[in-house]
Formats: structure tokens, sequence, C-alpha cells
């Protein structure tokens, strides 16, 4: 959501800077619905005090025992009743069409973004790990995890249809191991509070992190009208929807293992083998609700801790600066993490950890008050995977395998296999 504040004031900047969203003007539109807003309200209070004023008048000519002029009053304040109904409906229609309008506008890009519209533009920042020289052609993740028996697609479909996928026996269990030690690094080291939120989620929770109005295609709904979350970022942000944060209890950090479930709306066609792209999957979150200065400190380190995992899981990976049009759109900021997927040797994000600003704490009416002022202001929230589960097991699965097909479990995650150094086909 958009200050109509500052869009009155800088309209000019407010279009050049959706415009590097590959959106046309929208100031003058906002401005108008704002107007309307404004004079029906200014009407409303001029109404109310004259209506206010006449009761008076009520009062004192019942007082001279005036009846004839206390009705010809009362007439009239009945008259003004009327007018304030219309003009309070007037004003609640042109509040919703502005905040209807103003929720389905993307955050601004910050200054140091790169322009662009899509991914081409995207600046790589920083690169970890060698991809290994293998000594003989590497699989893709769904060859490997077939040929060990332990990934059933064709059990996915009878179950539930495309995009979905049933692992088994080792490989449940590394993906169980991945999550796992994700969760312990990040609330041991990085001081993320572990949470265990709701899967299903009302309208007002979807819509204020940005997943409603504009993008609710993306989304599954119950028929009873919940929505199932997309990431734990929903539930977990929305927690501090409505409050008044004092800032001495600030940074909330928060993160949960949660299933996600996204429709892939528009995805036709896309990473249509395998697990790459999946109606359901396993992702670990990351939230942090902040005090407005602190934002971009900790954006940079929430990003760290996302990077981690890859480093401690010895993965080669990148990190990129996504240009303008290629941010989702409650994001001001973000980095994305390409893990290396030896098997279709190129690098596939494996994370996104965005600086939502305000963006969503407006939507949210998320605020936070310094100890012994009056004043709020908008917190800001940062949400990031830290990460992706079922894209993590891929990425183990292609930079471990062997050629005999077998994979080697990482040294990280030994600990949590039981000991276990290598997935082998089942004798």
């Amino acid at each position: 959501m958009h200050d109509i504040k500052f869009i009155r004031e800088n309209p000019e900047a407010f279009d050049k800077a959706i415009a590097r969203r590959g959106l046309a003007p929208q100031s003058a539109a906002l401005i108008e619905l704002d107007r309307k807003r404004r004079a029906a309200q200014a009407e409303f209070d001029q109404v109310q005090a004259k209506r206010n004023s006449l009761s008076k008048e009520i009062g004192a000519a019942k007082a001279k025992k005036d009846e004839a002029r206390a009705q010809e009053l009362m007439t009239e304040v009945g008259a003004l009743k009327d007018r304030l109904a219309a003009l309070e409906a007037e004003q609640k229609e042109h509040e919703a069409a502005l905040n209807d309008a103003l929720s389905r506008i993307p955050n601004l890009p910050g200054d140091d973004v790169p322009d662009g519209l899509d991914e081409k533009s995207n600046v790589e920042l920083r690169r970890y790990g060698e991809p290994k020289a293998f000594g003989f052609k590497p699989k893709e993740h769904f060859d490997l995890g077939e040929a060990l028996g332990y990934m059933d697609f064709a059990a996915g479909v009878k179950l539930a249809g495309a995009r979905f996928t049933v692992l088994k026996s080792q490989l449940a269990r590394l993906e169980r191991a991945l999550g796992q030690f994700m969760l312990d690094l990040h609330t041991t080291e990085f001081g993320y509070t572990e949470m265990q939120p709701p899967l299903l989620v009302n309208d007002a929770t979807a819509y204020g992190t940005g997943q409603l109005p504009k993008f609710g295609d993306d989304l599954f709904r119950t028929t009873v009208g919940y929505w199932l979350i997309p990431t734990a970022e929903v539930p977990l942000t929305n927690l501090a929807r409505d409050l008044i944060i004092d800032e001495s209890e600030l940074p909330w950090r928060m993160t949960a293992l949660t299933s996600c479930f996204r429709s892939e709306a528009g995805a036709a066609g896309r990473d249509t083998r395998g697990m790459i792209r999946q109606h359901q999957f396993d992702k670990v979150e990351l939230v942090s609700i902040v005090a407005p200065e602190k934002s971009v400190e900790e954006h940079e380190r929430m990003t760290d801790a996302a990077e981690t995992v890859l480093k401690r899981l010895g993965l080669p990976f990148r990190t990129m600066l996504l240009c303008a049009g290629d941010m989702g759109g409650a994001a001001r900021k973000t980095y994305d993490i390409e893990v290396w997927l030896p098997g279709q040797n190129q690098y596939r994000e494996i994370s996104s950890c965005s600086n939502c600003w305000d963006w969503q704490a407006r939507r949210m009416n998320a605020r936070c008050r310094a100890p012994g002022e009056k004043q709020t202001r908008f917190v800001h929230t940062l949400n990031g995977s830290g990460l992706a589960v079922g894209r993590t097991l891929i990425a183990v699965m292609e930079n471990y395998q062997n050629e005999d097909g077998s994979i080697s479990v990482p040294d990280a995650l030994q600990p949590y296999m039981g000991g276990l150094k290598k997935i082998e086909k089942a004798s």
C-alpha cells in the first residue's frame, strides 16, 4: 500500500518510480479519487457541524416554549441527517475505490535497485564455491531419484495430479533432515524464533502481505473461504497486524518450516519434469519485523543467514540483485540466491530475500513506537527463504551424486541422518 499524501506531494516522482516497474502513470487518477474522497469528507464535516448547531437551537427553542420554531428546526435536522447518510456512503465508496487502486500497485523500487523489466537486467553480486568437475555426465535429480526408487512422480499424479511427488525412504528422510538442519541453524546461530503458524489463512491475512487482491489466482482457496499459504511469510508477517509494538521489543525475527501451496498459474510448460516447480513443497521461511532505520542492515543479515545454509552444505551459489521489473510486488529490494545444479548445468533460484519497507505494514496497520514517544510509525517488514527445502534436496542430489547413481550425504546432514553417509538403491 502507498501513502496517498506522498503521491499528492510527489506525483511525478511516484509515476517515475512505478515506470521502473513497467507501469503507466497513475498519480493523476489516484489524486482524483482522493479529491473526491476528501470533498465528500469535507462536506460531511460541514453538514455535521450545521446539524450540531441546529440541535442546540432546538434545545433553546424548547426552553423558550417556541414549539413552532423547534418543529421547524427538527424538520431541517431530519433533512440534514439524510444528507449525512448519503455523504457517508459516498465518502466510503470513494475511499474503497482509492484503497483498491492503491492496493494493486507494487512497491516502489529502491534507488539502489537496477533498472530493467526482466531477469536479463539482474546484477550478479558474488559467487561462492566452484562447480564440481565430474568425471561423468551428471544426471538431473529426477533421473537420480527414480533410479534409486525413492522419488515417485507417477504416484504423485495418481494421488493428486501433475506437479506432485511422493518421496520415499532415504530421500524422504533427507528432505526432513534438511528442514531440521535449517531450523537449527537459524534458531541457534541467527537468533530466529521457531514458529508453527496456520497453513490456512483468512482474506485479511492474505491481503496484509499483498497476495490479495491482485494475486489470488496464484493461491489455492478452500470451499469455506480460507486460503492455503503460498509461504509462511503470510501468517508470520501478519502477527504484527493492527499492533503498536514498543520499539524496545524489536526486531522480531521468526522462522518456520511449513508446507507451501501454489497454483503455479502462468507456469504452463515450465519445469514440468521433476520437483523444481510443485503445487506443494516445504520451505523454511525467515521473517523480520524491524524499526524503519534498521531494515537495510536487517536485509543484509537475513541474506547472510540464507547463504550460510548453502555454505554449510558445500553447495556452489551466486547472489543476484534483482532489477526493478523482476522483483515481487511487495519488495522494495530483493536478493535472489541461485544454487548450481550440475544436472541442468545452470544456476537456479533457491531463495529470495526481500526488504518490503513499509508497504506491507501500511496494509496491515502494523506500527511501532519509541519508548516515551506518542507518535507511531509503520514498521518495516522483511522476508526470505532459508531455504526452499525441495530445491535444496535437488541441489544436494545433483551436486553429491556419484557415478554409480548413489548420493553422498553432506557432512552437515549426517547427524540428522543417523550417521548415514551415502544414499543407495535398496538391495
